[in-house]
């Protein structure tokens, strides 16, 4: 799950990372009000979208007057604001974020994630803050530093001090920089993020230590215990197909191709998508159906995958092993008539009750294209994609 930036820094706050003043609107006139509240003689214009790069699509604009507040905050708010992270369709601006001006000195990169290789919730840091961070990780990853945090300790003074000067935080301002990475650390592990994220952490002119943003991503996994995140949800800036989705216990992603995926099991819908892949072909969606499908989850799934426009061809790969295949076919065949299917359907089911789930598909009447293998089934719906 994701929250905005403002809601991100509400977090922060709590854990003692200091952030501009700012106030999150709806509309221009409250944009007005709440730089007006601020007061000052700049203020920053910031559209609120769950995607980075806001500043290089136009998303993030300095005000110098109030009349320039309002006229930025026009432009902004409803614009379909397109960066990096939100493909070309882009995602609708429908919130911003009114914030004082920073004196900045220097922009730097602190973010915590779960490092997979190692297996340990890591702090990375770097003195190449700012909006191409990407490009310094990819070009000059001798800029990003890393440190691996034990969970018993958490990230010591030690730890936060040598990252601190590695990234070029002046001694006198050392202090400052370890309170803001021991409150993104513990933000990072009470609220049980998945990722915890500063681009930029800056350095004023003063010396102080300030986060100009905030990006923070939860495991969905966990909240069930944080309530208060929940109620952070903007369900505006989630795909509808997604929401849908979750609505039947389906695990959904849209993708950019034309063939849809029904799987049960995540590592077997990973391994069908790169199957199809092999063969030229390029999935539609990330669907697993879990061990506990149902004739009403399977037509649900066939609903959410027919309202792609680009689908051309649906692949049905079954690993039959707490999911009985004859129970997936029953609800394949209910769902191909329920929704009327008019595209072509690749079906491969092995495991469990396999003979019986084969026979009802047979006997349906219905022009189900069968596959022995992941490959066969690759092949034949590749094919059928592409004539279709």
């Amino acid at each position: 799950m994701k929250i905005h930036e403002y809601q991100g820094k509400e977090i922060l706050r709590k854990y003692g990372v200091p952030v501009p003043r700012g106030i999150p609107c709806f509309s221009i006139d409250d944009a007005v009000k709440a730089a007006e509240s601020l007061g000052g003689k700049v203020w920053v214009v910031k559209a609120q979208i769950h995607a980075g790069g806001r500043g290089k699509g136009g998303g993030v604009k300095l005000a110098r007057s109030i009349d320039e507040v309002r006229q930025l905050s026009g432009e902004i708010l409803g614009m379909q604001l397109k960066t990096h992270q939100t493909g070309p369709e882009g995602q609708k601006v429908r919130r911003l974020l009114i914030e004082e001006g920073a004196d900045i000195r220097k922009e730097l990169y602190v973010g915590i994630v779960v490092d997979r290789g190692s297996q340990k919730v890591t702090l990375m840091a770097s003195s190449e803050g700012g909006m191409d961070i990407e490009e310094v990780a990819e070009k000059t990853p001798e800029l990003i530093h890393k440190v691996g945090v034990d969970p018993q300790a958490g990230l010591t003074d030690a730890q936060a001090d040598d990252i601190a000067r590695r990234i070029g935080i002046p001694d006198e301002s050392v202090g400052k920089a370890r309170a803001a990475l021991q409150g993104l650390y513990k933000a990072f592990w009470e609220t049980d993020a998945s990722l915890a994220e500063i681009n930029p952490l800056i350095l004023t002119g003063d010396g102080a230590v300030v986060a100009l943003d905030a990006k923070l991503n939860f495991d969905s996994n966990a909240l069930y215990r944080h309530p208060d995140i929940v109620a952070m949800r903007d369900i505006d800036e989630e795909d509808a197909a997604e929401i849908e989705a979750s609505k039947f216990d389906l695990a959904y992603i849209q993708l950019d191709g034309n063939i849809g995926c029904l799987v049960n099991g995540a590592g077997l819908a990973m391994a069908t998508m790169d199957t199809i892949k092999l063969f030229g072909g390029e999935p539609a969606n990330f669907l697993d159906v879990g061990g506990g499908a149902t004739t009403e989850k399977v037509t649900e799934a066939f609903k959410i995958m027919l309202r792609n426009p680009n689908l051309k061809a649906i692949l049905v790969n079954i690993f039959g092993g707490i999911m009985r295949c004859d129970v997936i076919a029953e609800g394949v065949v209910a769902a191909s008539k329920a929704v009327g299917l008019k595209v072509p359907l690749v079906v491969r089911m092995k495991g469990t009750n396999e003979d019986q789930g084969k026979r009802i598909l047979a006997e349906s009447g219905l022009p189900i294209i069968s596959a022995d293998t992941m490959g066969e089934a690759a092949q034949k719906v590749v094919t059928a994609a592409a004539g279709a």
